[in-house]
């Protein structure tokens, strides 16, 4: 059972609550690309914590069904992403240096709610390990993406890889953090 099923219950399988959640996680990742450290030429936001946190919280279906709603959100033009309007809004953003990176959120949520599923959550080890393979799954169509926006030739590793590492460590343990904690507090009610 994904988590949120469990805090739901019986009703979080009305279509109401399912768009309810995939809208909500939306909004919740457009709060996340506010919180922003400024880097160049992608800026490093929490827009990760939150994806990770969507696929393992949602599952690997609904949480890659809100970053497809946050991107359709931002496509259409508003204001949603990382910088913008500042830097741009749309398309024109999208497919800007960070388009890669908007896009390897979907795999992100995916791979985050696959492993989730499967029961990566069950220990603390095994929720933080799951939660950096989730966190590593943005990095090849991020980096591809930039490579074709600024040219192969400048270094792509030192401008869109290992500046994040660290960051994406932090946010990916925090996520499964999260998600261990609300699993028990799930258990505890259930026992209860």
């Amino acid at each position: 059972m994904i988590l949120y099923e469990s805090v739901l219950g019986p009703r979080s399988r009305s279509a109401l609550a399912q768009a309810g959640l995939i809208i909500g996680g939306s909004l919740l990742l457009a709060v996340s690309a506010r919180i922003s450290v400024p880097f160049f030429p992608v800026p490093m936001s929490m827009q990760t914590l939150a994806v990770i946190a969507l696929g393992m919280f949602l599952g690997p279906v609904r949480g890659a069904a809100a970053v497809l709603a946050y991107l359709a959100e931002g496509a259409a033009g508003l204001p949603v992403f990382a910088g913008a309007p500042q830097q741009g809004l749309g398309l024109a953003y999208m497919a800007g240096p960070t388009g890669g990176f908007l896009v390897g959120f979907v795999l992100q949520a995916l791979v985050a709610g696959a492993l989730f599923r499967l029961g990566a959550g069950r220990s603390v080890l095994t929720a933080v390990l799951a939660g950096l393979v989730a966190g590593a799954a943005v990095y090849p169509t991020g980096l591809l993406w930039l490579g074709f926006v600024i040219g192969f030739d400048k270094p792509l590793l030192a401008m869109g890889l290992f500046p994040f590492i660290p960051g994406d460590i932090m946010k990916a343990a925090l996520a499964a953090l999260l998600f261990v904690a609300g699993s028990r507090v799930r258990a505890e009610r259930e026992e209860n």
